[in-house]
């Protein structure tokens, strides 16, 4: 090889190099930036999973601020007036009690609907539907569900207190409709970054306030709740009082999800076999064992057990008008920090027949299949 040649590959190696340092480099950057954009989104969305639980009074200065943004963002004049209740009861009553023309018609569409079209699809136009979708579910997706179902709940509850008639039910229902959810759009807020942009003014009411209703002349704007009680599955729970309340007394109670009457709540604490066998509606009978404790009621009612054998004990309660609550008892062979050995009580199909079977079934799997090597 020529000295001209030898040093037109090494020319060529040298430069083969510095493209692929470059390109590693350009890469590393990249993935430097994907991580910092990831690790913010995941930062934001935990501050908007904050502000969905925030029971604090609003801060009305910013709120209103907010609102005032949201209109102008829109292209719309400001509000006359903004007005402030206790909560969306008191709201939907306000824009019931209205004469006509004193709120103006309403702007949610304006405000809110299409702002948030626009913004959803130029993130589909920037990133693709795919990456989109990658997106949502690193962020509003997290909070999507309980947040959903806290929305609806909060809907029925006002539905069920403000329509007395049938006929009622359908004014109550549209007036539901003009609202903007507030800390409630934490969701869709924390998957499009709304701090600036067309979404800032919603994006600054809900870090602020509960929900609202815009109308051409009139913004009504709600407090946050006074008490929000959830359990680990983010369902509103709470045994001793409301699991959700606004400062008006509007409240919601309910047992790990499951709506109940206030008075209900009160007998739990002086609950009997007798009396929950005497219950006629079959949810409520249901919380009253899982309140009661069924290793509790069994030992009370002097129940006995179906069948047993080494996986563990497979117990039956007959109640009136529903279904048979067949349990298995299992003890986890892990002993405690003191030395126990935990107990659990395991729901299973009515049509269970022996522990194995209720056993193989919290696994998933048919009871011939069910052989495990290592007990947990």
């Amino acid at each position: 090889m020529t000295d001209v040649a030898e040093a037109a590959q090494t020319a060529e190696v040298t430069e083969l190099v510095e493209v692929t340092e470059a390109a590693v480099s350009v890469e590393a950057s990249v993935d430097a930036a994907r991580a910092t954009e990831v690790s913010t989104a995941v930062a934001e969305t935990e501050e908007w999973r904050r502000l969905v639980t925030v029971t604090d009074a609003a801060d009305r200065g910013a709120a209103e601020a907010g609102v005032r943004l949201a209109y102008r963002l829109a292209g719309l004049d400001e509000p006359e007036r903004v007005e402030w209740v206790a909560s969306p009861r008191e709201a939907v009553a306000r824009v019931l009690a209205a004469p006509p023309g004193e709120l103006g018609a309403s702007v949610r569409d304006v405000v809110r609907s299409r702002p948030w079209a626009a913004e959803r699809d130029a993130w589909h136009a920037a990133v693709g539907r795919a990456a989109w979708s990658e997106h949502w579910q690193r962020t509003g997706g997290r909070l999507w569900d309980t947040t959903r179902t806290l929305t609806e709940r909060i809907a029925t509850g006002v539905v069920a207190e403000l329509a007395g008639a049938p006929e009622e039910q359908g004014a109550v229902r549209l007036a539901l409709l003009d609202a903007v959810h507030g800390q409630h759009d934490a969701p869709w807020l924390a998957a499009f970054g709304a701090a600036d942009g067309r979404l800032a003014g919603l994006a600054a009411v809900a870090r602020s306030a509960g929900w609202w209703w815009p109308y051409e002349k009139v913004a009504l704007v709600a407090e946050r709740p006074t008490e929000l009680h959830r359990d680990e599955a983010g369902r509103l729970d709470r045994a001793d009082g409301p699991a959700l309340a606004f400062p008006d007394g509007f409240a919601l109670h309910a047992w790990r999800g499951m709506p109940v009457p206030a008075a209900f709540l009160d007998e739990l604490g002086g609950l009997t076999p007798q009396r929950i066998r005497a219950e006629e509606n079959a949810e409520l009978r249901r919380i009253m064992l899982e309140f009661y404790g069924y290793d509790r009621y069994l030992e009370e009612s002097g129940a006995r057990p179906m069948d047993r054998d080494e996986t563990g004990v497979l117990w039956r309660i007959d109640l009136p008008d529903d279904e048979p609550a067949v349990m298995v008892e299992v003890v986890n062979s892990t002993p405690e920090p003191d030395g126990t050995h935990r107990t659990y009580w395991l729901r299973v199909p009515p049509r269970t027949r022996t522990a194995r079977q209720g056993v193989a079934w919290t696994f998933g799997l048919a009871e011939e299949s069910y052989a495990p090597v290592l007990e947990t």
